[in-house]
């Protein structure tokens, strides 16, 4: 902070030096910053995988040795890390119908205490409800009577509310510790504080102010909404902004995140009738433990179908016993891939369990290979030996290793993708090519031995030979008639070839004509989405609430909603999203946030796609007609960004900057397929200045 300066002496004076000394810094990727009247911030983005505890010691280290470096009357750089782990995985919002949104903040951090003690919670913090405060509302009558200034109650007050030590003193042999003062404790001891004096005689602080313990004045202003599918199995209270605090938990670094969320829910649940009071109602408002398990149970019920897939496959295409030795190293792999993901430490998550379903296919292609070969072999010589075996194996050694190799240069690239893609899609080829290795280490040494102990007849072998000399003939049928005018006539095969290399431009040309949509990731089907909303800049809190309080009434005529929780002045407890987008310092009263709650995907026709599309057609002439911008913001199924275009804007002065952003806001208003276009160009408004 910087007392009294402008944004542009913020910018010129404290922050680019401070940025200067953070691009100093190993391992910092990019620094920017935002400047406004009296304070700024900058922000140190470091490279994806540093270390967050010595690059937190490295930026203090940096300011330590540059405070002779800091302009007189700018406050010391306040440090404050953002991680993954900052992020709450359960939030809880406390909400009734007759308390106000004081008394249920003051429950709130009494509930937060108790969730707290849970084992493995980290940091937690509550959103909304107005603080407790001695208020001390001056009485311009009076002090003008009285001939006090404000600034005499104001000192008054500071200089009463301090204890300080005296030293100690001896006194019969004891020595005693000597303390002065005392803090004020309740609105009657800075009732009774001196002031001053008229005729002769004291002025209290009650004689020229009222004084009186309540709530602060309203900074913010958080509210909740019953939707129309709000569950049914609970009692139905319905609440059309019911004043609301929310208390949001996370978890520590390199915990379960689905036990610690149960955890937390479980001790919720003991402290309702206890803690919280039957006027007082909960809902949990976020459980991103529910939300990992879901899917990770539906990864892990593909991953189970995949394999019954490739097994019947198998049997259908090979037989039974030769299927069951190609069927018993699915299970081997997949439990040895899941030792290595433990030893080279990933976490089983569902970009892991992806990985693991992807390779299914890849790791029955060795010991098919392997087994079929065997079979041969035996039917070649008459006989089922272990020596022929070996040596059938022998045979279909070097291919087999070459065609894994082609696996392991197509999937290891992958784990060279820079930024956050790179650790988020790294699991696959880790895994994929584990996978890859250890099916062949079990077709060579695995798979002969089971073959040999479920060796069949020969006559068995003979008939299963039959049938595959069948099944060529009848493919055969089907392939001739394709294959050999390519190989009988010179002028049919390069027409072919032809073909084929206009084929495979024409299949190129589809992405630069937009004939097929080009994504990193599908939309994904999440339980939730957010309303960021922006007025202009200097609109009163009063004005921003009532627009917001429109907003959410229109969304409560969506059916797949459940709840909706406003944020006024303040933000919703941020996200993954909101993380990387810096939703967390948004809180000024012309700003606010719409946290809607959807039904599980199981329950609803629509995706949460196609619901925030509707809900952003359904509010957008709401938000125009108030004056403000919205941005309806999902939660990618990846990794999180700024947003899905952006243009950074660069130029010599704050104002060339500033109109170059408008016209390019303009430009991207007129893009077919983009919505809420905006910038993050802070607009001047009026201040009163005394």
């Amino acid at each position: 902070s910087y007392p009294g300066a402008s944004a542009e002496q913020v910018a010129n004076l404290a922050v680019r030096p401070l940025e200067r000394i953070m691009g100093e810094i190993p391992g910092v990727e990019h620094v920017y910053s935002t400047s406004r009247r009296e304070r700024g911030v900058v922000t140190v983005r470091f490279f994806v995988g540093e270390l967050l505890g010595p690059s937190i010691v490295k930026v203090h280290d940096r300011i330590q040795s540059n405070l002779d470096k800091i302009p007189p009357g700018v406050s010391l750089p306040l440090v404050r890390p953002k991680s993954v782990d900052d992020v709450p995985v359960v939030t809880v919002t406390l909400w009734s119908l007759t308390m106000d949104d004081g008394e249920l903040r003051t429950l709130a951090f009494d509930v937060l205490q108790r969730l707290s003690e849970v084992p493995d919670t980290g940091q937690g913090f509550v959103v909304g409800g107005r603080p407790e405060q001695i208020r001390v509302e001056v009485l311009a009558e009076q002090l003008s009577g009285f001939g006090i200034s404000l600034d005499q109650v104001a000192s008054a007050i500071r200089s009463a509310n301090q204890e300080q030590g005296g030293g100690s003193a001896e006194l019969n042999d004891t020595l005693f510790a000597v303390t002065a003062g005392s803090f004020l404790r309740d609105a009657d001891d800075v009732a009774r504080l001196v002031v001053g004096t008229r005729f002769g005689g004291p002025v209290y602080v009650q004689d020229v102010a009222r004084v009186f313990e309540g709530p602060a004045e309203t900074e913010q202003l958080v509210s909740y909404y019953s939707g129309p599918a709000q569950p049914e199995g609970l009692p139905r209270v319905e609440a059309d902004g019911a004043p609301a605090v929310t208390v949001a938990i996370a978890k520590r670094e390199g915990t379960n995140g689905v036990v610690v969320a149960d955890a937390i829910l479980a001790r919720m649940a003991l402290l309702e009738g206890r803690l919280l009071p039957d006027e007082v109602h909960y809902s949990i408002t976020r459980n991103y433990g529910k939300t990992a398990i879901d899917k990770v149970n539906e990864l892990l019920s593909a991953m189970w179908w995949a394999a019954v897939a490739v097994s019947l496959l198998c049997w259908a295409t090979l037989g039974l016993r030769p299927a069951l030795v190609v069927i018993t190293v699915i299970p081997l792999v997949i439990l040895i891939t899941i030792w290595s993901a433990w030893v080279l430490d990933f976490t089983i998550d569902r970009v892991s369990l992806f990985a693991l379903i992807f390779s299914i296919g890849i790791l029955v292609d060795d010991a098919t290979v392997v087994v079929e070969n065997i079979y041969r072999r035996w039917l070649h010589d008459g006989e089922t030996t272990t020596e022929t075996a070996v040596d059938a194996v022998r045979e279909v050694g070097n291919p087999t290793i070459m065609a894994n190799l082609t696996i392991f240069a197509a999937l290891l690239p992958m784990g060279f993708v820079s930024g956050l893609m790179g650790p988020y899609m790294l699991p696959i080829p880790i895994l994929g090519t584990a996978a890859a290795f250890f099916s062949v280490v079990f077709a060579f040494i695995f798979t002969p031995w089971v073959s040999r102990v479920l060796r069949p007849k020969l006559k068995a072998l003979e008939r299963a030979e039959e049938k595959e000399r069948r099944t060529q003939v009848l493919i055969g049928k089907m392939y001739r008639p394709l294959v050999e005018p390519l190989i009988a006539h010179r002028s049919v095969a390069w027409t072919f070839l032809i073909g084929v290399i206009v084929a495979f431009f024409l299949a190129c040309a589809m992405f630069s004509t937009k004939a097929v949509t080009v994504k990193m990731l599908p939309f994904d089907n999440k339980p939730e989405f957010n309303v960021v909303v922006d007025l202009p800049e200097g609109t009163a809190l009063p004005v921003t609430a009532n627009l917001t309080q429109r907003l959410a009434s229109g969304l409560r005529e969506v059916p797949e909603v459940t709840a909706i929780q406003s944020y006024v002045g303040t933000v919703s407890p941020f996200n993954f999203n909101g993380l990387v987008r810096h939703y967390y310092l948004r809180g000024e009263p012309w700003q606010a946030d719409i946290q809607v709650m959807l039904k599980d995907k199981h329950e609803r026709e629509r995706s949460s796609h196609e619901i925030a599309e509707a809900a952003r057609d359904l509010l957008t002439p709401i938000a125009r007609a108030g004056g403000a911008r919205i941005s309806v913001v999902e939660m990618p199924p990846g990794p999180p960004v700024l947003q899905t275009v952006v243009a950074e804007v660069h130029g010599p002065d704050a104002a060339t900057r500033r109109q170059v952003a408008e016209q390019m806001t303009g430009y991207f208003e007129r893009v077919p397929n983009l919505v809420d276009a905006d910038n993050y160009v802070a607009e001047p408004y009026d201040r009163l200045h005394f």
